[in-house]
């Protein structure tokens, strides 16, 4: 590229440029770590994770099986 066309596009540049600067178009690493945390954390209010939801799973089987002694129990007394 040489000097004239430079000088020729330098406004068109710099109205890009202030475009970009003004709606955030560049983010800084800071900035992605940030909203990456924010994100793990809206997640983790929203989510269970898998062994959280595989202690649970255990927990109702568990319940299940001690509802169905009783109920056996209290079948077997008629």
């Amino acid at each position: 590229m040489d000097k004239e066309s430079l000088i020729k596009f330098s406004p068109w540049i710099v109205v890009a440029l202030g475009f970009f600067m003004q709606y955030n178009f560049f983010v800084t690493p800071a900035q992605l770590e940030q909203k990456h945390r924010d994100i793990l954390s809206e997640v983790a209010k929203s989510y269970a994770t898998k062994s959280e939801f595989n202690i649970t799973k255990d927990q109702l089987s568990s319940m299940n099986t001690k509802i169905d002694k009783i109920y056996d129990i209290l079948v077997n007394k008629r």
